[in-house]
């Protein structure tokens, strides 16, 4: 958290706005701050007596500035500064949590000597502030400070985390604009960058990760509350206060760094990007590069500590020696913004032990279309194992040198794999007295092996071999183990073999009740791997009949062999089933007779229709009563067509549903074709 003593905890390079990056020693000068910058500052914070600038918080303000720039000032001056932050921490009981937030980070800045029993008292004291207050100035004040605390090397827990975080959230706003707390009316911009810093802090000091969905929420609302930046016509964009009262008001300064750290601190602890447009975080780089040389300390303190990071990334920090893999190296802001042009250089490479391998500076290539910069691992001469490479980073444009700053270093720890030499693999049966080898047969563990050995319970079982790293130094793998399984009852013996030791030694004298006296044909299998082992293996290498003495009447009978629960999904016995013979069926004259008596019904039909004169004389002549009275009697007909389908393909269902439609035609184009003819009659008997 940048307002909490210094850098961000992810120690990721920052590219500042206006001034520069927060180094180390006081006194060192960092480009392209001005010497009018130094000397504004040293005028605007002008120390007291006592060594203070007025309240902590100024004096704060102003050694946090000295750093940046690079201003030196007079180390007995910078020893009344600490004895004035100590005062205030070792009266912790009594002091506000504001004064032991900026007391705190005097220290942290200042590096200060301060005594762990008093931060402990100092953590104890702002823990109670958070439990008891839903003030949003003092859980920032309670939270920031056991922030700092955790930065200069103390073992700091926040164990309530998720409930602080909602305590700070219960205060936001739908605007993305925070209440100072729950009596408040008015929301406030300033407030937001608190809160965000604020939020930041509860997840570095939490004991557990805080919930995901919480942090995206809170992500939406930093994105609603750049929806309510202002800007001016050249492109520069601010943050202020829209109603507040005049005692709260900060001014468009004050208020825009509020929330540029607050974003800028939230962004480096939580996962992911944040998605604001990328000419809003250049426009607000411009308002503060406009300001030039500050008129009042808190201006110069808020234009000079702001900053937007740049963040160094590797895609992949898992690298082979076999594959050949690039290191591959990412550089964005925090936004996700596009950084400008700037070289990558590789200056040192450290094993894990810390130990130096190599401090050439290597300069990394960049590729355009992936934007990404790359080096081959092969000249770095690595071993398999983990390493911390240490990174720098410049600029490449002259023009960018009056806008951006870069400084320091970055560490990125990478694990490079290989494949591991295996050789000098031996088994064999030593006797157990004078320790005479019996029997040694070489072995390759690059495949499987099929050794057979015999021993009784007086002698030993012995296995060596060696593995060897790429570059051919010694490897000591993660996980060597070494099976023995009995063939008749199927217990597993597993033995862990050191993965120091070059030769294993399995004495079956004290083992003989772990083996339960089972004599007998042994299957061996040697395990091998870890994670910088790409051909970490599982080796059958034999088996070993072992004569164990007879077991006692009390002797510890074998484990029941558990039962796979998958079993049951495994193939089943084959069902035999025989159909039964069809049903015999009628002759087929008898079939031919029973069809010529469904079809009597029509033939009755038709005859009936003979007998009783049936003509055509009434058929309309007209066109439009002549076209209903065919579609009628064509109803009529698909009504007939829809029965033998039904007798021959169609099911009930889709019978009745064809018929209705049906039904409906006929209905309507019958009503048709009889009133005609209904009204013929009538107009023939009326004549």
């Amino acid at each position: 958290m940048a307002a909490a003593g210094g850098l961000p905890a992810s120690a990721t390079l920052l590219l500042l706005v206006i001034a520069a990056v927060a180094v180390a020693p006081l006194a060192s000068a960092v480009r392209p701050v001005s010497d009018a910058h130094r000397s504004a500052a040293a005028e605007l914070f002008a120390a007291s007596p006592d060594g203070s600038f007025g309240d902590l918080e100024t004096t704060y303000e102003a050694v946090r500035t000295f750093q940046i720039l690079g201003v030196e000032k007079d180390k007995g001056l910078i020893g009344k500064a600490c004895k004035f932050a100590a005062e205030k921490l070792a009266s912790s009981s009594s002091s506000p949590a504001k004064d032991l937030f900026h007391a705190a980070r005097i220290s942290g800045v200042l590096k200060c000597s301060v005594d762990s029993g008093v931060y402990d008292d100092v953590a104890t004291r702002l823990k109670a502030v958070i439990k008891d207050t839903n003030s949003l100035l003092e859980l920032y004040y309670s939270v920031g400070g056991l922030l700092s605390i955790k930065e200069q090397g103390h073992n700091v827990v926040l164990p309530d985390a998720d409930n602080t975080f909602h305590a700070i959230k219960a205060l936001s706003q739908s605007d993305g604009r925070w209440r100072y707390d729950t009596n408040s009316a008015e929301s406030s911009t300033f407030a937001a960058g608190i809160a965000l810093e604020a939020l930041s802090a509860v997840i570095s000091l939490a004991d557990s990760e805080v919930d995901s969905s919480m942090i995206a929420v809170v992500k939406n609302d930093i994105v609603k509350l750049f929806d309510t930046i202002k800007s001016y016509d050249d492109g520069t964009f601010y943050f202020d206060e829209k109603h507040v009262d005049a005692a709260e008001y900060k001014g468009p300064i004050t208020t825009s760094a509020s929330v540029v750290r607050g974003v800028t601190s939230f962004a480096a602890v939580a996962s992911g990007k944040l998605n604001i447009p990328g000419e809003k975080i250049l426009g607000l780089a411009k308002f503060f590069l406009g300001i030039g040389l500050p008129g009042s300390a808190k201006d110069c303190f808020n234009q000079i500590e702001v900053f937007v990071p740049l963040v160094l990334s590797l895609p992949s920090k898992v690298f082979s020696l076999t594959s050949k893999d690039q290191l591959k190296v990412e550089v964005t802001t925090v936004f996700g913004s596009a950084a400008p042009p700037l070289r990558v250089n590789l200056v040192q490479v450290l094993g894990s032990d810390s130990k130096v391998i190599t401090t050439e500076t290597k300069e990394l290539q960049f590729d355009l279309d992936n934007n990404v910069h790359y080096l081959d691992i092969a000249p770095l001469k690595i071993d398999v194992g983990k390493y911390s490479l240490v990174f720098e980073i410049s600029l490449q444009e002259q023009e960018h040198e009056t806008i951006y700053a870069t400084g320091g270093t970055d560490t990125e720890a990478i694990f490079v794999t290989g494949l591991i030499k295996v050789d000098k693999a031996e088994i064999g049966i030593s006797d157990n007295d004078a320790g005479t080898v019996e029997s040694v047969q070489k072995i390759d563990l690059q495949k499987d092996t099929s050794v057979s050995l015999s021993a009784n319970h007086l002698q030993k079982l012995r296995l060596s071999f060696q593995l060897s790293t790429p570059l051919g130094k010694t490897f000591k793998p993660h996980q060597v183990f070494l099976k023995l399984k009995h063939d008749e009852s199927k217990v597993e013996h597993l033995f862990v073999v050191p993965g120091s030791a070059r030769q294993f030694k399995i004495d079956f004298l004290g083992l003989v009740e772990k083996f339960y006296y089972l004599s007998g044909r042994y299957d061996l299998e040697l395990a091998v791997g870890d994670a910088a082992m790409e051909n970490s293996f599982l080796r059958a290498l034999g088996h070993i009949e072992l004569d164990l003495p007879e077991a006692p009447e009390k002797a510890p009978k074998p484990p029941a062999q558990a039962v796979d629960p998958f079993s049951k999904f495994g193939p089943k016995k084959e069902i035999s089933h025989i159909f039964r013979s069809p049903e015999k069926r009628p002759p087929k004259e008898l079939s031919f007779v029973f069809t010529g008596l469904t079809l009597l019904p029509i033939v009755g039909f038709l005859i009936g229709l003979m007998r009783l004169g049936v003509n055509l004389k009434n058929f309309p002549s007209l066109p439009a009563p002549a076209a209903f009275a065919s579609l009628f009697h064509a109803g009529i007909g698909a009504v007939l067509l829809l029965y033998v389908l039904f007798w021959i393909k169609l099911d009930l269902f889709t019978t009745l549903k064809y018929l209705s439609f049906l039904g409906v035609f006929l209905v309507f184009v019958g009503h048709r074709a009889l009133s005609y003819l209904s009204s013929t009659s009538a107009k023939q008997k009326t004549a």
